[in-house]
This record gives structure tokens, sequence and C-alpha cells, in this order.
């Protein structure tokens, strides 16, 4: 595991030479390019390579289809694509025009059915529209006078119904006498409306049918993706260069092991090339890089954040941790076996190329720079997952929710007792503690000035050293831990008051150690948080218990027909327990990595490193 060392290199070479450079950097596939108008920190600009996609995702919608067209020879997939993304805005400008109008022609039609007059004929005078309750009809003027500020009006009753009673208003300005506000009815009258209203209808009817027809082309344009998606970077890729008449300069992100292969490109094509290390300013973008085995731990990494660049690579850790979380929260070895089975029999299917889009109806948000085969990213996970739940489970003795006697084989494999709480309860302390211990060593490993990390080694220390202080006020045989529990305590809270801001003037760094003592609580919330791995735990090995007597008493009291609803109980039963398991075990297991352990262990976050690259056939992986 391990956050690969990047540089910064810039090239600069001729104008005329710049399509090939970038054609050959598409090929190479390990730089990420910096937009010249932005500052380092910048994530890439994902709109033009997400415009395939939301084409034939507006075309796969369409409530008509047409039979699909296979001739390639007459399909231009960026011609498609362009005029579905002009449809798909142009269509979506007339639905919004079609709810406007509609609207005011909702508020219009009390009024009659009227046009405005031109303004010059009106001689400044202007209509105001009002919908005033029957029981504020007697607080009304005149039908006609001058208000308050001298202006002159006129108004007269043009419709009524059971609430209101509908007035038109002639007056030079907004009247100040009305006891309601003014329908804005805007500038157009209810005639003018019904006949725009009309011919949005039709246009939005036109405009589906020419997706309907466009839809023909969406298994060729499925297919297309990865050529539209290559297109779209490579055109992201020239407007991230700087120009400067005859000369162009691009800068990009590389990984350090890869620069003299760069270097040695430029040399022979006659660009020049220079590099520097990455600083603080520079906020680099983060590339993991893991054994294939652990591939997945970056996935539940990447799920919640992605480390900062000068952070550190927890994916194997989260991994490891993560199949033990689950495991526990599982806590039946019958439970693991069938998720085993269900293992054993997709696991060629899991190997497989994720699926095509020919037919349309596939996944067409797969992310390719992940895998084509994401299926053999996660299969050891799971592997790891149904071994340890498996292991797990014989060591609390639990098979769908029965004991097995203790004389036997996996009765003297029985260890733990779920119903013994003070024992559960300190293992997943325990478990807790140094989860939360690890994260602070790791976090502290990653400093080059090793009293950058000493304020985490003494968290590290403090909480290490409170579980041997409860250990040794729980288990009378071991009240000597008690001392040096204590010990280790004080050094460690010690520790973070020194270093926590040790570059400081004495006064702030004392002011930020003591205010840095605040986190106590939050440490000692974080231990006990994982108390969740024993509860539900126990609820669910209570769960199956309480199946098992149910179907048992059916079984006892029904002698015909209770053998039948009684296996009915146990599969119904034990299939819920089992999906409430795997849904626990997933939720918690992350969340007690992603918050609990990442709020130790990783103090930044980042961006991930997105290079510029084929999503197939790219010469570096």
């Amino acid at each position: 595991m391990s956050i690969v060392p990047l540089v910064r290199v810039s090239l600069i070479g001729m104008s005329c030479d710049k399509a090939s450079l970038l054609d050959d950097l598409y090929r190479f596939g390990c730089l990420e390019i910096i937009p010249p108008s932005a500052n380092s920190t910048s994530s890439p600009d994902l709109e033009a390579t997400e415009r395939p996609r939301e084409a034939l995702r507006f075309l796969l919608a369409s409530p008509q289809r047409r039979r699909q067209a296979l001739d390639a020879s007459r399909f231009d997939a960026i011609e498609v694509e362009s005029q579905a993304l002009e449809l798909q805005q142009r269509l979506s400008d007339l639905e919004a025009e079609r709810d406007d109008v509609f609207r005011r022609l909702q508020l219009a039609l009390p009024f009659g059915d009227f046009d405005f007059a031109a303004p010059e004929t009106m001689a400044d005078w202007r209509l105001w529209f009002y919908a005033v309750p029957r029981s504020e009809r007697k607080k009304l003027p005149e039908t006609s006078g001058v208000d308050e500020q001298g202006n002159r009006f006129a108004w007269e009753q043009v419709q009524s119904d059971n609430s209101n009673v509908y007035l038109v208003v002639v007056s030079e300005s907004e009247p100040t006498f009305m006891p309601t506000p003014r329908i804005e009815i805007g500038s157009v009258g209810s005639k003018a409306l019904k006949r725009r209203l009309e011919e949005v209808e039709l246009a939005i009817e036109d405009a589906q049918a020419e997706r309907a027809y466009l839809t023909r082309w969406c298994v060729l344009l499925s297919q297309s993706l990865t050529e539209l998606h290559d297109v779209a970077i490579r055109e992201m890729a020239l407007r991230h260069t700087s120009d400067n008449g005859e000369l162009f300069a691009l800068e990009a992100w590389v990984p350090q092991e890869h620069y003299e292969e760069l270097g040695q490109y430029a040399q022979q094509h006659g660009y020049a090339c220079q590099y520097r290390l990455p600083t603080i300013e520079d906020a680099p973008p983060t590339f993991m890089r893991n054994e294939k085995r652990m591939e997945a731990g970056e996935d539940l990494v990447n799920f919640y954040m992605t480390p900062g660049y000068w952070t550190w690579d927890p994916s194997s850790i989260v991994l490891v941790s993560f199949a033990i979380f689950f495991a526990m929260i599982l806590s039946d070895a019958g439970y693991a076996a069938v998720l085993g089975l269900a293992l054993a029999i997709s696991w060629a299917w899991l190997g497989q190329p994720a699926p095509s889009l020919a037919d349309g109806s596939a996944r067409e948000d797969r992310d390719d720079d992940v895998s084509p085969t994401v299926g053999q990213r996660f299969r050891p996970m799971l592997l790891l997952i149904v071994v340890v739940s498996l292991v797990y489970g014989v060591l609390v003795g639990s098979y769908f929710g029965n004991t097995p006697p203790s004389d036997s084989l996996l009765g003297r494999l029985h260890l733990l007792d779920m119903n013994n709480s003070r024992l559960m309860m300190g293992i997943s302390v325990l478990i807790g503690g140094l989860h939360v211990v690890l994260a602070n060593v790791m976090d502290a490993r990653r400093h080059a000035d090793f009293r950058d990390g000493l304020a985490s080694v003494g968290w590290a220390l403090a909480v290490s050293s409170g579980l041997l202080l409860g250990a040794g006020a729980a288990i009378a045989s071991l009240a000597p831990l008690k001392v040096v529990g204590g010990i280790g305590v004080v050094i460690g809270l010690l520790l973070v008051v020194a270093f926590t801001a040790w570059r400081e003037s004495p006064l702030p760094r004392l002011l930020q150690g003591l205010l840095g003592l605040t986190k106590i609580s939050a440490a000692f919330g974080d231990v006990l948080s994982y108390l969740r791995l024993f509860a539900l735990g126990l609820a669910s090995a209570s769960l199956a218990t309480a199946f098992n007597d149910m179907a048992e008493g059916i079984r006892a009291s029904l002698p015909r027909l209770g053998l039948l609803l009684a296996l009915l109980i146990l599969l119904f039963g034990h299939s819920l327990n089992l999906l409430l398991g795997i849904s626990s075990g997933v939720i918690h297991g992350l969340r007690l990595n992603v918050i609990e352990f990442f709020n130790w262990g990783l103090k930044d976050e980042g961006r991930r490193f997105s290079p510029f690259r084929r999503r197939e056939g790219s010469l570096w992986k």
C-alpha cells in the first residue's frame, strides 16, 4: 500500500508539434494535465467527458424508440451526440416555457379572453389585475376617481366566483388602495397565451419525434462511448495548454518513476522538459497503488474520501478491518457458509468483463478508469469476508442460531460466549481502541519531521494506556496494569499538549496544546462506538434463536402442518436475518472505518489522480 510520488513537469515545444505531442501523451497515458487558467488544486473538467453518456441516457429515456440501425457506415457518433444534446436542451427549454405559459394562462383566464392594446394607444395608462375576496369587496372605492397619490384610476369587475371577484384597474401606476396584491400576468393577454401554448406544445411534439428518430442509433452510440470519451478528453487537453505565438507550454503531474522515460521522449522529439518536486501549495492529486488482492480496499476508501497526497494509503487496513467488523456483526457460521456458497457460484461471473452496452439496456455509467473487470477487484475482498465471518462464527458457536454440543469438535472450538456481555463488550472496546491507536500510529509515520507526529503518538499512547487502565480496573488479576496505564495516559496527554502546535511560540503552543486535549471526549466516544459490533452481533444471534424457537413451537403444536409451517418460518426468518446482517455489516463496517478511523488517521482530503489517457489501449497501467 502506498501513495505514488509525483513530480510536476513542464513541456515546451513548437505550436505546430502540439497535436503530435498530445497524441503521444494520450497513448502514453500517465500524465494528468494541469489547466493553465486554474490553480493546481482544481479537479479535471469532466463536463465534456460526460457528454456522450448524457446523450445516450437522453435517447434511452425516450418514450418512443425506433428499430436499431446497425450499419456503421451511415453513423457519425460525434454528429449524433451533438444532435441529441442540442435536442435535449431545446426540449428542456420548450417544456419550461410551456409550464410558464400554462401558469400565466391560468392566472389570466378569470379575466376573460383578451389581448393587450399597444402601449402608445393607452396614453401611458396600464392595466392591473386583481382577485379580491368577496368579503373585501365593500372596501373598494368608487369605480373611478383619484387615489391618495393623485393618480387617476378606474376599475371594473369582469368576473366572479364563489370566493373572489376579478377586477381590472386602469391607472398610470400601481394602485395603492387595493386590499390584495396584484396578479402578475405579464405583458401578453390570454388570447396570445393560448396561441403560444399551442405553438410550444406542437414544437415539443416535433422535438419528441426527432428524439425518437435519433434512438435508432442507440446501439452504435453505446459502442462508441469510448471513442467519444477519447475525443472529448483530447479536445479538453488542447484547451489546457498555454500558447504564445509559435510556442506552447504544458504542465502536468506524472509519477516520479516515469519521469526519465518522459524525459527521454522529450529529448528525442525536441521538446524542452523540466520537473520539480511538489510543494504543499501545489496540492497534487493522490495516486494510490496496491496489490491486486488489496485493490478493493481503494474502492472502500474512495467511497467516502480520497486521502491527501501528503497523508498515507489506508486501503489494506480498511479492507482487513472491514472484513473483521462485518464478521462480528454477522456472528454466525451458518450465514457465512451461505455467503460462501453464493460467492462460489458467482466466482466465475465476477471475473467476467463489465457488460457491454450493445443492447442499449446495460449500464452506461460504469467507470472504465477503475477496471474493465470490476468484479475481479472485489473477489479477494468477498473471499476474505467469507473466511473471517466463518472463523468468527465458529468461535462464537452460532450455526443458524444453534449452538453445537460442548463435547463435539465444533463445541470445543466455541471459545467466545455471545451471552457473556462483559467479555464481548471488552473485546469490542479492545478492537475499537486498537483501531484508533493504529490510525494515530499511521498518521505519525507519514511525517518527515518526527516532531510533527508526536501529537499523534501521544494520542496512540493515551488510548492504548487507557485500554490497560480499563483492563486493570475490570479484571482483578490485572490490577497492576492500572498504574502502568495511568502513567501512560499522562505521558500521552503531555505529548499532545507539547507537540500539537510545537512550531508556535510558547504561549500559543501551550494554548493550542490545551485545546487539543478537548479531543479526550472524542477519543472516549469513538472507542465506545465500537460497542455496536457486539450489539449488532448479539441482535443477529438473538433473532436467529427467536426464529428457531418459533419454528419449534409451531412444529410441536401442529402435528401435520407444523413441519411445513416451521420450514417456511425458518426460511423466511433466516433469510430476513441474513439480509439484515449483510446490510448492517456493510453500513456499520464502513462507518467505523470512514468516521472513527479516518477521523484519527487521515487529516487531509485530496482528489484522485486522473491521467490523460485512452480508456482502452493505453501503454501505461
